[in-house]
């Protein structure tokens, strides 16, 4: 009988008894190893404007194939993309297999329709980080760009592995406080080591979902656009519009909320957009 493994990917370090999946429906013990279930199972395809992943400062006015598959170490109510971020495999009817090679040969066959690369999104890419090494080298070696959409949510080993291929990121920093967090089922101090981390080595633009209720005080918005502007004043932070989804279904964010908040955030930020409004 193979023994349990523990992963190490993110914070959550699930302990596996041999068989069993992780609370990211994505990574599983088989013969006492914790391996990615989602290696090369692709959920959503498609050729996305670099505005929508959101970065507005990375090639702008240019597209980006954009790869999901399914799974998230996070437990937002509100999340977006829900359809695949909650589901495990045995929830889709058909899942395409596309390979790293494969991947990278349709980025480049993409490239006459203004193309620059791979951005690996939809999902939470890096509960099958695996994947995006082994596709980002490919296309890093192919001379295309890669983009990484993240909740930040994975030990710093796991990002040391990526970052000498990775060209941008955007990051979801959910609120600045440790309780937000573990409302959501991440920790607060992993995400923060992340994306300091991670804008040392490639852009970094930062989204953060005002969802009423939660992380709408001004007050944390201050306290979170003075630690940014303390790891480098000149990362864009976009301040986003909440809608109903999922399991949440109380209002959309106030606009006039979301243009005080802005308003804060620029006493120390040369960049804050607006987004979702």
């Amino acid at each position: 009988m193979s023994a349990e493994a523990v992963c190490p990917v993110c914070p959550h370090h699930c302990r596996l008894p041999e068989g069993a999946y992780g609370r990211c429906r994505a990574r599983k013990n088989i013969e006492g190893k914790v391996v990615s279930a989602n290696y090369g199972k692709v959920s959503s395809i498609a050729l996305d404007p670099i505005e929508k992943k959101p970065l507005a400062f990375f090639y702008p006015g240019s597209m980006i194939l954009s790869v999901g598959s399914f799974g998230c170490n996070l437990s937002c109510p509100f999340c977006q993309n829900y359809e695949i971020a909650a589901a495990k495999e045995a929830d889709f009817q058909k899942l395409y297999r596309i390979s790293p090679e494969e991947l990278c040969a349709l980025a480049r066959r993409e490239r006459s329709r203004g193309n620059i690369g791979v951005a690996y999104t939809y999902n939470e890419a890096l509960v099958g980080y695996e994947y995006v090494r082994d596709s980002a080298k490919l296309v890093h070696q192919a001379g295309m760009k890669n983009v990484l959409v993240t909740n930040g949510m994975a030990e710093l080993p796991v990002l040391e592995e990526l970052l000498p291929y990775m060209d941008a990121m955007n990051i979801d920093l959910k609120g600045f406080r440790p309780e937000i967090y573990r409302y959501l089922g991440g920790d607060f101090e992993t995400v923060k080591a992340f994306i300091a981390r991670a804008a040392e080595a490639c852009h970094v633009e930062l989204t953060s979902l005002i969802v009423p209720g939660m992380n709408d005080d001004p007050e944390d918005m201050e306290r979170e656009a003075a630690w940014i502007a303390s790891v480098n004043p000149e990362i864009p932070l976009h301040i986003t519009r909440y809608f109903p989804r999922y399991k949440m279904r109380k209002g959309a964010t106030d606009i006039s909320l979301l243009k005080d908040l802005k308003r804060v955030a620029e006493r120390h930020l040369a960049k804050v957009l607006l987004g979702n409004v």
